[in-house]
């Protein structure tokens, strides 16, 4: 029997084979799309969720009151850990880190070999609460040594060429001015792709506690990552309270709302509003999981509507077959054997599609995705078919198969009525999503555009940044008086860290009586940063030599003036941090993170001791400096390889999140279209057949082609009109909610929905009139003889 409804299935698909043309490659299209973003949601999902602790692994958080409302921090004590250890009994294990972005690029040497790796210190139990499995050494005391490091099988091949034979080895490696030697104690696998702090080393925290002269204490140190894993059966949340109350005795009576966080949830739930979860990288996995979604209902409409489109043809067909015996089962099963076959065929096209595909969507992503073909993605794929088939094919198989024979042999059934609602209905659903589409991808490249042209306040543009190593250092400010003298080099100077991102830290200020602690971003920059970077001052002068050391002197933006309310305040002394300082200048604001956040209080301190060097070179000369550049760099600092990036690079990297959601977003507004004018290519080709006959008397009675094309796309236009009509404010009222999540953004202009809706017309219009102009320019006589 089943046989015999997929043999008649078969039969009919390559009878009408513009049908399953139009839905193989509209259903192929869909599911391949499905699958691309399924297969980037999965691995976003399992992003940290492969250590065996999962369920009991969390991070310590912390929420800090200030004036300006609570900010949420994973920022923590560096003995915490050990605190938490010896008086919490729902502790099993707990480790301490330094935050991934202290030591990025790190030089470790072998002999002549410099190689940059990037490191952390960590406590003596890290290997119990994560899962990084070791080749080589003990897991429980490879880190308890203070001369230990940890390296990664992929850094022992670039150290020593080899893994099998490196425990015990010697490796120097170099922090600021600090040079040390340890010993190889473990080799681990390395960290997988879908671990979000990424690592080639590990030293003990030991060593760095030796290294800045830490004494203990609740209050001392910080701010690192604490990391604990729970006893079974521990309750959460009264965990959090017995921490807090814990916290609030040993740091000398301060509120420190401390709390736990599943270490899984970081990556996808990252932000926080005024100390409440307010989501994060979750938004994108829901948003392209909606668009796939989407975009395969779209696909399956296109069936649905091209076979409704069909259902006076197969009337007697259907009539037939009743008054044999069929009954409304067996048809209904005949139209989802249909559906089924052709969802097969699509779904083996899709997987063709994915597997070609699957690179560049890896290169767009900056993923590594590929297809493992496990339980899982046999069971989605399966779902994916079982869903789509019945999608599909539901509402063709309930409509064509409920009605009464006699009176579809009689002549007496108007398929058309209910059904053409309903294909009105579903190219309105289309074409809704379509415009949201097109908007929404325009809104986003807009956006990405102004962020690209936005005046950060800064000039960014021809500064050159890299890390100051080897003899760097030590030589700061001959190595920068050289460079300075290099033709073609504007200024150059030198600051801990880099100018984008950087934490805020609560720090305790006094003045005119007010005691507050302020979240404030700090600058250690030498002399020359502010001109480097071309930051304009609002009053007062930057750093100089020519008054002296001005290592009790302190330059504020506009934002921490203003939040501490100081009025005239070059010259003033305020009590900042537990001293002194006199502010000897205001710097007009900038953008020193992202668009996404306000401007923040910030603070300028003199510092020689710094981590990066940045140079500003003339614009017209940039290939020619960069060379010399180059050529004393290997001079001043043999052994070292010169590294560098300009600073815009690094600009643009803190809107990678969303220059990614813009190209993905243009492939798929662009499929969504492509689809629905698929669709709609299909019903005008069935409707002017069905009207072959009514557009020869036309034509014979003096009819013009641009009557006939009138006719025949009135429908289709008004379809597409109401469309528009229900998607534009959909579409504004979404993206108006997207753009607040910018502190600058552009402005939703009424010339995105006016070009939008013109081009969805015209499109429409030059999709209906490929198949209206056919059949209007073809002999009525023809017409009418066949008809």
């Amino acid at each position: 029997m089943f046989k015999n409804y997929f043999t008649v299935a078969w039969r009919h698909l390559l009878k009408n084979r513009q049908f399953t043309g139009l839905n193989l490659v509209g259903l192929s299209t869909g599911l391949a799309c499905t699958l691309l973003i399924w297969l980037w949601v999965q691995d976003e999902r399992s992003v940290d969720r492969f250590h065996k602790n999962d369920d009991h692994l969390f991070q310590v958080m912390e929420h800090r009151p200030h004036s300006g409302g609570i900010t949420t921090s994973p920022e923590t004590p560096a003995l915490l850990d050990e605190t938490l250890t010896m008086l919490m009994p729902e502790v099993a294990s707990a480790t301490v880190t330094t935050p991934p972005s202290w030591f990025p690029h790190v030089v470790l040497s072998v002999g002549d070999e410099n190689i940059k790796g990037a490191g952390l210190f960590a406590g003596k139990d890290y290997f119990k609460v994560f899962t990084y499995p070791l080749i080589g050494g003990n897991p429980n005391e490879a880190l308890a040594h203070r001369d230990g490091i940890v390296i990664s099988e992929q850094l022992a091949m670039r150290l020593f060429h080899d893994t099998d034979q490196v425990i015990g080895k010697q490796v120097s490696w170099q922090i600021f001015q600090i040079k040390k030697s340890s010993i190889v104690t473990g080799v681990f696998k390395g960290t997988p792709a879908n671990a979000s702090i990424q690592f080639d080393f590990l030293l003990s925290f030991e060593a760095f506690k030796e290294i800045m002269g830490m004494q203990g204490g609740m209050d001392s140190g910080g701010p690192f990552y604490t990391y604990v894993v729970l006893k079974e059966g521990t309750r959460v949340a009264a965990f959090n309270d017995k921490l807090s109350a814990l916290m609030k005795d040993r740091s000398n009576g301060n509120q420190r709302r401390m709390f736990l966080k599943p270490y899984g949830e970081n990556y996808l739930y990252g932000d926080y509003e005024n100390g409440v979860q307010s989501g994060g990288r979750i938004a994108y996995v829901r948003l392209f999981s909606l668009i796939a979604i989407f975009i395969l209902v779209m696909a399956c409409i296109n069936f649905m509507n091209l076979s409704t489109a069909k259902a006076a043809g197969r009337m007697k067909e259907m009539g037939i077959r009743k008054t044999i015996g069929a009954g409304r089962l067996s048809l209904m099963v005949q139209y989802l054997a249909e559906s089924f076959l052709l969802v097969l065929a699509a779904t083996l096209l899709a997987l063709l599609m994915v597997l070609f595909f699957l690179p560049t969507f890896n290169h767009i992503t900056g993923k590594e995705l590929a297809i493992a073909v496990d339980t899982r993605f046999v069971v989605t794929l399966l779902c994916m078919v079982l869903i789509t088939g019945c999608l599909a094919g539901s509402y063709p198989a309930f409509y064509l198969s409920g009605f009464h024979p006699v009176a579809v042999l009689k002549g007496k059934v108007n398929p058309g009525t209910g059904a053409l609602w309903a294909r009105k209905g579903l190219v309105i659903f289309q074409f809704t999503l379509s415009v949201v589409f097109i908007v929404a991808v325009w809104v986003v490249y807009r956006q990405i555009a102004f962020i690209q042209s936005h005046k950060t306040g800064y000039d960014k543009e021809q500064v050159i940044c890299f890390d100051a190593e080897g003899k760097v250092p030590a030589g700061m400010d001959a190595f920068l008086t050289e460079i300075r003298q290099i033709p073609g080099v504007v200024n150059a100077s030198s600051m801990v860290g880099n100018v984008l991102g950087g934490p805020s830290l609560g720090i305790p200020w006094q003045w005119n009586g007010v005691e507050e602690t302020t979240p404030f971003r700090c600058f250690q920059a030498s002399y020359g940063m502010i001109e480097t970077l071309g930051i304009e001052m609002k009053e007062g002068r930057s750093f100089s030599a020519a008054y002296g050391m001005d290592t009790a002197a302190i330059i504020f933006n506009e934002t921490a003036i203003r939040v501490m309310d100081i009025k005239d305040p070059v010259g003033k002394v305020i009590r900042f941090s537990g001293t002194d300082w006199r502010i000897i200048g205001v710097t007009k604001d900038f953008h020193f993170q992202s668009l996404h956040e306000a401007i923040k209080p910030l603070f300028f301190k003199l510092d020689f001791q710094n981590t990066t060097v940045m140079v500003k070179i003339n614009t017209a000369r940039e290939k020619e400096v960069i060379n010399r550049l180059k050529a004393f760099y290997t001079t001043f600092n043999p052994g070292f390889p010169f590294d560098y990036k300009f600073l815009d690079e690094d600009y643009q990297a803190q809107y990678q999140a969303e220059q990614r959601v813009a190209v993905l977003s243009r492939y798929f507004a662009g499929l969504a279209v492509l689809i629905s004018c698929l669709g709609l290519f299909g019903l005008a080709s069935f409707t002017a057949e069905k009207k072959r006959k009514e557009i020869g008397i036309r034509k014979v009675l003096g009819a013009t082609v641009s009557q006939v094309v009138l006719l025949l796309s009135k429908d289709f236009l008004r379809a597409v009109g109401i469309a528009l009509g229900i998607a534009m404010p959909l579409a504004g009222w979404i993206m108006h909610d997207w753009l607040n999540g910018f502190a600058r953004h552009i402005s939703l202009g009424i010339d995105i929905f006016l070009v939008t809706g013109i081009a969805v017309i015209l499109l429409t219009l030059l999709t209906v009139s490929f198949q209206a102009v056919h059949v209007a320019m073809a002999n009525p006589a023809k017409s009418l003889d066949t008809a």
